[in-house]
Parts: structure tokens; C-alpha cells; sequence
């Protein structure tokens, strides 16, 4: 018996009940691996597929699978130069398929996102047929208020480590909310409703997962 994977359980369990209440297919998950599994049974063959910029993606190894499949792949990481990079955020608009993670989910079932670009948000939003979201239980919080303490005070510093950015919390752990020019937390959306069914996707991993 492990206590931890079963308190996750029960919880993916109650908040994708409330996914439902908002338009929104959730699913739960052991770990990593029936992640990247899961991701793959909601793809349809033959069809474009993009994504933002996520260390949960990476950490369930999703690309390399993506790769050796038969999906129209627009990776910004393969971009020749910058101007390309920026065409592949603006197709990565219009793709059948776009995944992503979210910054915190609260137990009611939003979904809580802080970005820099805002391309990850903009897909989110509108535009991609179908989104795929992966998120570690780790993510999830009480309520909306500490959803957006958590994305300022962990996901973000984190993140702009990561991204080697010179913003103050890089060196004091959390958030400033400083206007620099290096800032990753420019935009904040609260996703509460999905109005078209099933477009977005949650799956819940049963594992610590991003940050």
C-alpha cells in the first residue's frame, strides 16, 4: 500500500468530477509513463501537434515519442533563427493538437497560468482544436488564491532559474512582483470554463512533476 499514490488517487478522483462541471475531460494516472501514454491515446495520427514550454513534458519524455510518431511536429527548438521561432508560435496556434502544463490547479478545477510571451496562454485559450494538459498532483491547491501564491512563490522562481533570467527571485526564491525586463510573469488567466467541450484535456499524474 502506498498511502501518498492513494491520497492522489482520491483526489484526481473528486477533482475531475469538478473538471467535468467545467467543460473539462480529466484523467488520472500512476505515473510518468502511463502519462506519455496517456498523451498518446488522445493524438490522432497524421495530425499537427505543438506545445509550450514545460519541464513536465519533459520530465514524462514525451517528445521522443512524438518524434518517432506520425504527427506534424512544429518545435520551436528546431527553429533556424529567431523570426522562425516566432512563425511556429503563431502556427502553434491553429495545430490539432497543443500541450502544455499548468502552472497550479486548484481542487475546484480551474486552472491556474502565469506567462512570460503569453504563447502558451494564447493557445490555451483559443485557437488549437484540442489541448493537452499534464500535470503532476503536486500542482494542485486549496483554492484560487493560493493557486496564483504558489505559481509567484515556487513555479515561477524556479522557472526563471531555469531560464536563467535576471529577475530578483532568482536570488531570493520569491516573487517580487518586479517590473523587469527579464520578468516571466506577465500574464495571469484563470481558466474556469472550457465553452467547447472537451477541448481541453487534463491529465493527472500521481507523481511530483515541474515545479
Amino acid at each position: 500500500m502506498n498511502a501518498k499514490k492513494d491520497y492522489y488517487k482520491i483526489k484526481a478522483e473528486n477533482l475531475i468530477k469538478n473538471f467535468a462541471g467545467r467543460n473539462i475531460d480529466g484523467y488520472f494516472v500512476e505515473n510518468s509513463e502511463a502519462a506519455g501514454e496517456k498523451v498518446l491515446e488522445l493524438i490522432e495520427a497524421n495530425t499537427t501537434v505543438s506545445w509550450g514550454g514545460s519541464k513536465t513534458l519533459q520530465q514524462i519524455e514525451i517528445f521522443d515519442k512524438l518524434k518517432s510518431g506520425s504527427y506534424r511536429l512544429l518545435d520551436r527548438a528546431a527553429a533556424k533563427d529567431s523570426e522562425e521561432k516566432k512563425e511556429i508560435y503563431h502556427q502553434a496556434l491553429s495545430t490539432d493538437y497543443y500541450l502544455m502544463s499548468s502552472n497550479a490547479v486548484t481542487q475546484s478545477g480551474k486552472l491556474v497560468n502565469v506567462d512570460g510571451n503569453g504563447n502558451r496562454l494564447a493557445a490555451l485559450i483559443y485557437g488549437p482544436k484540442n489541448v493537452i494538459i499534464v500535470a503532476g498532483m503536486n500542482k494542485v491547491t486549496v483554492d484560487e488564491e493560493s493557486a496564483v501564491k504558489r505559481v509567484r512563490n515556487q513555479a515561477a522562481p524556479a522557472n526563471a532559474i531555469r531560464l536563467d533570467q535576471k529577475t530578483p527571485c532568482v536570488k531570493t526564491g520569491y516573487c517580487h512582483s518586479c517590473k523587469v525586463e527579464d520578468t516571466i510573469c506577465c500574464q495571469t488567466v484563470i481558466t474556469r470554463y472550457s465553452r467547447s467541450t472537451g477541448r481541453i484535456k487534463v491529465i493527472l499524474v500521481a507523481e511530483e512533476l515541474g515545479f
